[in-house]
C-alpha cells in the first residue's frame, strides 16, 4: 500500500514516464496510460445524433490491465497529476482519464509541459490547474465531425464505388487538392517563348561575362517567337554594346524562423528524405526522452505540435550565449530575434527548439539512433541559426545596352556567411552563381563575342509533394499541426494517392471518389468550408462558441445532401476506371491493367473473359543487375517481404535483400545498394574485388542462415496467386550473390 502522501502522475508514454519518473523524487509515481483509454465504439457511429450529440465513450479493447493499474494507483495516491500532452488530444485524455478514474475535481490536478526538463517539470507540478473543459470540447467537436462524415459517408462509397473506402473532413480535401493539381497538369497548354543571351567581351583581356535580354529603357519584353528573337539580333550584332548601369549594393539574407510542425515535416522531407509520419515519431522520442551518457533520459526538444513561432527569453538568451562563444559577436545581432506568428495560429506553445542548447548533436551523436540524431540536428541547428546575424552577399547589377535594347546580368558573392556557417535556408530550385564578373565600369564598351538563343516551353504546375502540399493546406487553413502527418498516411495507405518519386499523383480510385464527393458533399470537399471549419473548432476552444451548436449546424446541411445522393445515386455503381499500362498481353495483345486483388496489385488482361491472362506487376528499380547488366525488378516473398531480383529470373540467379539506387560506384561502375528500412541508408558496393566494397557482415543486418535464405527464396511467389508456378519459383530463385546478412525486413524503402 502506497503511502497517503504519495501523489500519481499519469503521462502518455512509457519513455515520458522514465525521463519525469527520474526528476522526482519517492513522493511521486509516474505511469504511462499509452494514449487513449476510453473512445467511441468502432462498431457503431458511437453518437447519438437526435439526442443532442451525445458520445458514447466506451473503454477501449484490450486496455484493462492499464485502466485496472491505474485505478488502484489512483485509489492509494493523495493527488494525481494529470500530465498528457500539452494540446487538445492531450486534454481530453486527461479528461477521459478523470472520468473512468473517477476522479473527484479536488484530487485531479492538470499539468503541461512544453519542454520536459527538471526546471519545467518541478515547476509545472506546482502550479496545477483544472482541466479546460474548452480544449476538451473542441477535441470532442473534431472527433464526433469525423466520425459522423466517416461512418455516414464512408458506407455510400463502399455501395457506390468499392467496398473499403474511407472519406474524411480533411483526407478528402488533400486528396482533392492533388487530383485538382493533377488536373491542372492535363489541362495546361504550353506556351513557347525564347531566351536570348549576349556573350560579352571586355576591353583590355579582363575576360568574358553573359548578360541576358530584358527589354528595352521603357520596359520589360517578353520573347515570344522566334522572329522576335531574328529581330534582335539583327538590331544588335552591328551596333555597339556599352555598360549603362552598374549598382553594387551589400544584400543580406536573413535566418529562417525556428520550426514549427508543419516547417519541420516539410525541411525533413526535403533534407532528410523523412515522411511526415517518421518525423513526427522520432520528434516524439526526442520530447520525450533519450538516455544520453552521464545525464540519464533527457528530453532533447520542445513540444513538437505547434504553429507558434514564439520563443522564451531564456531560450534566446542560451542561443545567443553559445554564439558568442563559438563564433564570435559578429555573428550575433544586437538584439534577440523575434519572429512574427501567422494571423490564426493557436500560439498555445513555444517553437521546436532544443531544450538545452549546450546538448550540440555531435556531442550526443553515440547516444542517438541514425534518424534521431539527423533530425535533432535539424532541429537545433535551424534554432541557433534563427538568433544568428544575417549572411551579407556582394551583390553587382549589371546593365548592357545595345541599339537601344537592355541586356542584365546579376551576379552575387558571399561577403559575410552569418547564419549560414551552421544553417543553410536555401531551396533547391535556387540557382547558383556559377560565373565570376570581371571589374566593369560604367560607360566602358564591351564586344559582342556570340548571341546565343534558346527555344523554352512555360511548364505546367509541378504535382505536390508532401512537403509542399502540407505547405499548401496550412496556407489555406485546412488541418491543424497534430493532422498533417496523418493525413498524408492516410490518403497514401488509402491509396487515393501514390508516390511516384516524392511526387503524390492521384490513382484512378482517387479521382472517382473525389468526383463523387465532390459532385454531392460540396462543402465536405471546398476548402474555404473545411478552413471555416477549422476556425469554428479554434473558436470553441477559445471558448466562444458552444461545441454542439457547431455540430448541429454542419449536419442540418450534411443530412440532407447524404439523403438527396442516396436517391439520386439508387441502382447507380460508379466504376473506377482500369490503370493502363504498356505490357502487353502475350496472349491476345492488348495493354494489360493493373487490377488489386487479395494479395495485392497485379497485371490483369483487359479482356476478361475472353482472356484470363494475368502477370506479377513487375515494379522496375533504378541501376543494372551486377551480374549481367539487366534490369532489376522488385518482387514480394509470399510472407509478404519485398527483395530484388534480376529480371532474368534463374537464368542469371540475381536476388538480394538490398536497396538498388541510382548512383554507380565511382570506382567499378557497378549499381550501388542501401540497407533496406528507414531513414537514411549510405549507399554500398556489392562486387567483391572493388575497393568500395561492403561485406555482408558490415552492413547493419542480422545474420541470416542459408537455410532460411533457400526457404524464403523457394517460397517466393508473384502477388497474384494465378503466376503460373513456374515462374515464381523462377523469379525468387536465390545464388551466392544474395544479401544473406540480414533477416527478412517488415518494411523497407524502396
Amino acid at each position: 500500500m502506497a503511502n497517503e502522501e504519495t501523489s500519481l502522475v499519469i503521462v502518455e508514454s512509457p519513455a515520458k514516464a522514465k525521463t519525469i519518473g527520474k526528476y522526482l523524487g519517492n513522493q511521486y509515481r509516474v505511469k504511462a496510460s499509452r494514449g487513449h483509454l476510453r473512445d467511441l465504439p468502432k462498431s457503431t457511429i458511437g453518437v447519438d445524433i437526435q439526442g443532442g450529440f451525445i458520445p458514447d465513450y466506451r473503454p477501449i479493447p484490450g486496455r484493462e490491465d492499464t485502466i485496472n493499474q491505474l485505478v488502484e494507483e489512483a485509489r492509494n495516491s493523495q493527488r494525481v497529476y494529470l500530465a498528457t500532452d500539452p494540446d487538445r488530444e492531450g486534454e481530453a485524455i486527461s479528461w477521459h482519464l478523470k472520468e473512468l478514474l473517477n476522479l473527484p475535481d479536488s484530487k485531479a490536478l492538470r499539468v503541461t509541459f512544453n519542454e520536459i526538463t527538471k526546471s519545467v517539470v518541478t515547476e509545472s507540478l506546482k502550479n496545477p490547474r483544472a482541466i479546460d473543459m474548452d480544449l476538451v470540447d473542441a477535441q470532442q467537436a473534431r472527433r464526433i465531425l469525423d466520425r459522423i462524415v466517416g461512418y455516414k459517408l464512408s458506407p455510400l462509397l463502399w455501395t457506390k464505388i468499392r467496398k473499403g473506402l474511407s472519406a474524411g473532413r480533411v483526407q478528402s480535401v488533400a486528396t482533392r487538392m492533388v487530383v485538382d493539381r493533377e488536373n491542372q497538369i492535363r489541362e495546361f497548354i504550353p506556351e513557347e517563348y525564347w531566351l536570348l543571351d549576349a556573350i560579352l567581351k571586355c576591353e583590355d583581356e579582363k575576360g568574358f561575362f553573359t548578360a541576358r535580354f530584358y527589354g528595352t529603357t521603357d520596359s520589360k519584353l517578353e520573347l515570344g517567337s522566334l522572329e522576335d528573337v531574328e529581330m534582335i539580333i539583327k538590331a544588335v550584332s552591328d551596333s555597339p554594346f556599352t555598360i549603362t548601369g552598374v549598382k553594387r549594393t551589400d544584400k543580406p539574407r536573413s535566418p529562417s524562423a525556428p520550426f514549427i510542425t508543419s516547417t519541420l515535416q516539410q525541411e525533413a522531407s526535403r533534407k532528410l528524405n523523412m515522411t511526415p509520419r517518421r518525423t513526427m515519431s522520432i520528434a516524439q522520442q526526442l520530447y520525450e526522452g533519450i538516455e544520453i551518457s552521464g545525464k540519464g533520459s533527457v528530453g532533447l526538444i520542445t513540444y513538437m505540435r505547434t504553429d507558434s513561432l514564439r520563443v522564451s527569453a531564456e531560450a534566446q538568451d542560451a542561443a545567443r550565449n553559445l554564439i558568442v562563444s563559438t563564433y564570435g559577436n559578429t555573428y550575433c545581432p544586437l538584439q534577440p530575434r523575434i519572429y512574427k506568428t501567422r494571423s490564426g495560429a493557436q500560439d498555445a506553445h513555444e517553437a521546436i527548439r532544443p531544450s538545452d542548447v549546450t546538448l550540440k548533436p555531435d556531442d550526443i551523436k553515440s547516444d542517438l539512433t541514425n534518424e534521431q540524431y539527423r533530425l535533432y540536428k535539424l532541429i537545433w541547428s535551424r534554432f541557433i541559426a534563427s538568433q544568428m546575424s544575417n549572411a551579407v552577399y556582394d551583390t553587382i547589377n549589371i546593365e548592357v545596352s545595345s541599339a537601344g535594347y537592355i541586356f542584365k546580368t546579376t551576379h552575387s558573392t558571399m561577403k559575410f556567411p552569418g547564419f549560414s556557417v551552421l544553417y543553410d535556408n536555401s531551396r533547391d530550385d535556387e540557382p547558383e552563381d556559377k560565373e565570376s564578373l570581371p571589374v566593369l565600369y560604367e560607360g566602358e564598351s564591351v564586344s559582342l563575342k556570340e548571341l546565343k538563343k534558346e527555344q523554352k516551353f512555360t511548364k505546367p504546375p509541378s504535382r505536390y509533394t508532401e512537403d509542399t502540399l502540407i505547405r499548401a493546406m496550412e496556407e489555406k487553413g485546412i488541418g491543424r499541426p497534430s493532422t498533417y502527418a496523418p493525413t498524408m498516411s492516410t490518403i497514401i495507405d488509402r491509396e487515393y494517392v501514390v508516390k511516384e518519386g516524392k511526387s503524390l499523383k492521384p490513382t484512378a480510385l482517387g479521382e472517382a471518389v473525389t468526383a463523387l464527393i465532390t459532385e454531392r458533399f460540396h462543402d465536405i470537399v471546398d476548402l474555404k468550408f473545411t478552413a471555416r471549419m477549422e476556425d469554428s473548432l479554434d473558436e470553441i476552444e477559445d471558448g466562444k462558441r458552444e461545441w454542439k451548436s457547431v455540430l448541429s449546424e454542419f449536419y442540418t446541411d450534411f443530412d440532407r445532401a447524404l439523403k438527396d445522393a442516396e436517391n439520386a445515386l439508387q441502382g447507380v455503381r460508379i466504376k473506377v476506371p482500369d490503370e493502363e499500362t504498356d505490357e502487353i498481353c502475350e496472349k491476345c495483345g492488348k495493354k494489360m491493367v493493373i487490377k488489386s486483388g487479395r494479395f495485392g496489385k497485379f497485371l490483369a488482361c483487359p479482356g476478361y473473359p475472353s482472356c484470363n491472362n494475368t502477370k506479377p506487376l513487375v515494379i522496375e528499380m533504378p541501376g543494372k543487375c551486377p551480374k549481367c547488366s539487366g534490369r532489376i525488378l522488385k518482387r514480394m516473398s509470399k510472407k509478404g517481404y519485398v527483395y530484388y531480383a534480376c529480371e532474368r529470373g534463374m537464368d542469371c540467379g540475381f536476388m538480394t535483400w538490398d536497396v538498388p539506387v541510382k548512383e554507380n560506384c565511382p570506382e567499378c561502375g557497378l549499381t550501388m545498394f542501401k540497407k533496406s528500412g528507414r531513414g537514411y541508408n549510405k549507399p554500398f558496393c556489392t562486387n567483391e574485388v572493388c575497393v568500395n566494397f561492403l561485406p555482408e557482415d558490415k552492413r547493419g543486418y542480422k545474420r541470416k542462415t542459408n537455410s532460411s535464405i533457400s526457404e524464403e527464396s523457394d517460397k517466393t511467389v508473384s502477388v497474384h496467386p494465378s503466376e503460373d508456378k513456374k515462374t515464381a519459383k523462377k523469379s525468387g530463385t536465390a545464388s551466392k550473390h544474395s544479401a544473406t546478412g540480414k533477416t527478412s525486413p517488415k518494411r523497407t524503402d524502396g
